[in-house]
C-alpha cells in the first residue's frame, strides 16, 4: 500500500531520538498508520520500528529527486 516511504531520527525526551517514518500511499490505498506500524513490528527489528509514521500527499523533493529530510523534521516538529 505504500508508494515512498523515508526516515528519519526525531527527538525523543527519554531516549534521545526515535524513528519516526513519513509514507505516500498508493492510488486507492486505505492503511492507517497503525496497520503499518503492525505490518513493520512483524517484520523490522524492534529498534528499527518507527514509532510514529506520518501519511502525507507527497514527500518534499529537491531538484535531484532526492527527500528532503531537513524539510520532513520541520513537519514533525
Amino acid at each position: 500500500s505504500v508508494a515512498e516511504a523515508a526516515v528519519i531520527g526525531i527527538p525523543h525526551q527519554a531516549l534521545g531520538e526515535e524513528v519516526a517514518a513519513f509514507v505516500t500511499l498508493r492510488a486507492g490505498a486505505t492503511v492507517t498508520p497503525d496497520d503499518l506500524v503492525a505490518w513493520c513490528k512483524e517484520r523490522v527489528a524492534g529498534y528499527k520500528c518507527p514509532r510514529v509514521i506520518t501519511v502525507v500527499a507527497e514527500l518534499p523533493k529537491g531538484a535531484t529527486g532526492k527527500v528532503l529530510k531537513a524539510a520532513l523534521r520541520t513537519t514533525s516538529a
